[in-house]
């Protein structure tokens, strides 16, 4: 097998120490060199001066947890450096040891039989660290909501069949009232905005409960806990903005998608950057983000079809910007959503437009333009011609004769 890379390095990481193993060539016969050195950072620095004595020029690592990163970040920019996804790079069975794992990267890499991972720029990395833990404290939000939800019901409370909103404008001003002791249910009705839709019968009817002191407690603790979060996220927000400030045109670029607002657009930048150049199609983007049916055959059948695990923060921002771009009329988003949504049903109808909207990102992120809409016709203009025999077809089996006559 071709020798691709004659000086190249394999490292097995561990949250304490990493096995590096110099695979030198010379001529046609391979030497190894195996060295132990722990994960401090003065250790590490070792590392990258003895991989630059034995003039290693390509590295190559398992991307196992987080413990990669912090060498990543030593190494990056002195060698050429390539991530392994450790479900590919699996040794033979039976074989393994730190040592043999680290000899088993360096031949891999070698040879060139890795397939490196995608690892975005510095700054890309920051925004992701961001925007990851944005989205995890929004989700505390939700949980926090749906205690007190819970908390409302088991005091016999029915304010979420009322307010869509428990903790909004409205929502608030009741929950405090509550919380400071009061009971009667019209005067709680009256802190209600004339802008909800329920009536005001309604609203009083659904606040007549047995609130008790065990009650406010829990209340106030959850409400204080989604104030206190609301605050994290919104200097969240501003760092988010701060870092983003050179890429205000990509953002710019990606709200204009139909679905995809401010937020989601930061997720996006974040999991996949700007620079299109690490996925040579959009088709390289998709099966990296997981919105692909899986190649699964044997035998000549073909088995399951169903997209793969992937991009756990990429792909939920995605689904929720296609149920969004499938509510927006006159679009060609919402013409896909409802003509696979009949033959496919809607959960992958909305797949098939997550995986739109990341292809229409793509280009717009190569190119720097901005989203151009195709339309609700698009579909049937381009498959014309098979929707008219599909018509005929079916007026055939009703027992009609069917000739065309192309219209002026």
């Amino acid at each position: 097998m071709k020798t691709l890379h004659r000086r190249c390095a394999g490292l097995d990481v561990h949250s304490d120490s990493v096995v590096a193993c110099a695979r030198l060539t010379v001529k046609t016969k391979a030497t190894h060199q195996v060295r132990r050195f722990s994960t401090a950072t003065r250790d590490l620095l070792e590392l990258a001066d003895w991989l630059a004595a034995q003039g290693i020029t390509h590295v190559g690592m398992e991307a196992t947890g987080i413990y990669w990163k912090p060498i990543w970040h030593i190494l990056e920019g002195r060698f050429e450096l390539v991530l392994a996804n450790a479900a590919h790079i699996r040794n033979v069975p039976g074989r393994k040891s730190d040592v043999n794992d680290a000899v088993w990267i360096s031949d891999l890499l070698a040879h060139g039989l890795i397939r490196a991972s995608f690892v975005p720029p510095a700054q890309i990395q920051n925004v992701r660290d961001l925007t990851r833990t944005r989205t995890q404290l929004a989700r505390e939000v939700a949980q926090h909501i749906q205690r007190i939800q819970k908390t409302l019901e088991n005091a016999n409370i029915k304010l979420t069949s009322v307010i869509s909103n428990i903790i909004g404008t409205s929502g608030r001003r009741i929950l405090k009232a509550m919380i400071a002791g009061e009971t009667n249910p019209v005067k709680l009705a009256e802190l209600g905005s004339t802008r909800l839709k329920c009536h005001r019968a309604e609203l009083t009817a659904a606040l007549d409960g047995r609130v008790t002191a065990h009650y406010r407690f829990l209340i106030a603790h959850h409400l204080g806990l989604v104030e206190e979060l609301e605050r994290h996220i919104t200097a969240f927000d501003a760092q988010i903005e701060e870092l983003l400030a050179p890429l205000r045109d990509a953002v710019a670029q990606l709200i204009t998608i139909p679905g995809v607002s401010r937020v989601s657009a930061q997720v996006i930048l974040a999991e996949i950057g700007a620079d299109m150049t690490p996925f040579p199609t959009s088709g390289h983007l998709l099966s990296w983000a997981g919105l692909v049916p899986r190649l699964d055959e044997s035998a000549g059948k073909r088995r399951s079809t169903r997209v793969r695990k992937g991009a756990p923060w990429l792909k939920p921002v995605l689904v929720q910007c296609a149920w969004g771009a499938a509510r927006t009329k006159g679009t060609y988003y919402q013409a896909q959503f409802f003509r696979l949504k009949a033959r496919r049903g809607p959960k992958k109808a909305a797949i098939a437009v997550a995986a739109s909207l990341l292809t229409a990102a793509y280009h717009m992120l190569k190119t720097g333009t901005f989203h151009h809409d195709l339309g609700t016709d698009f579909l049937v203009k381009r498959d014309k011609a098979r929707i008219a025999t599909k018509l005929a077809n079916r007026i055939k089996d009703l027992g009609y004769d069917v000739s065309f006559t192309p219209a002026v």
